[in-house]
């Protein structure tokens, strides 16, 4: 298998960052211009309405298990350990991470995105194994 498929998750990783950013923005300037305001402290911002308020909470989780996400990719392209299991489990990833980012975007029901982000988390965790089992049999002696 090519490495470099490993990293098609990761583009796109990045790509679903940059459309939560633009939806976000998007969101608070509606919400904004609905309600004639001009926020000057984090409390304003969070009378901006739920869909304004949550694309924000949903793009500071970009932030925290993708970084694990893009460490462990790196990782176990460096000590080669990037096999077919990693690649479907970066896909999987990528898949549950979208579909996260499209229910705490827009309707966000919690019980619904609860689950995503449970299977998504399940695939990132599925690779950090994978990692240290690559990581500690090169470190065993022979």
């Amino acid at each position: 298998m090519a490495s470099s498929i490993i990293f098609v998750p990761v583009v796109g990783m990045f790509l679903l960052t940059l459309v939560v950013w633009v939806w976000m923005f998007r969101e608070r300037i509606r919400a904004m211009r609905e309600l004639g305001i001009e926020p000057q402290t984090r409390a304003d911002l969070d009378r901006l309405g739920p869909r304004a308020v949550n694309s924000s909470a949903n793009f500071q989780n970009l932030f925290e298990l993708p970084v694990i996400f893009y460490a462990c990719v790196l990782a176990l392209v460096a000590v080669r350990a990037a096999d077919t299991l990693v690649v479907v489990c970066a896909f999987g990833f990528l898949a549950f991470r979208i579909a996260h980012s499209v229910i705490h975007c827009t309707y966000n029901q919690v019980m619904h995105r609860f689950t995503v982000y449970a299977i998504a988390s399940l695939f990132l965790w599925v690779m950090v194994l994978r990692l240290a089992v690559a990581v500690l049999a090169g470190v065993a002696p022979a």
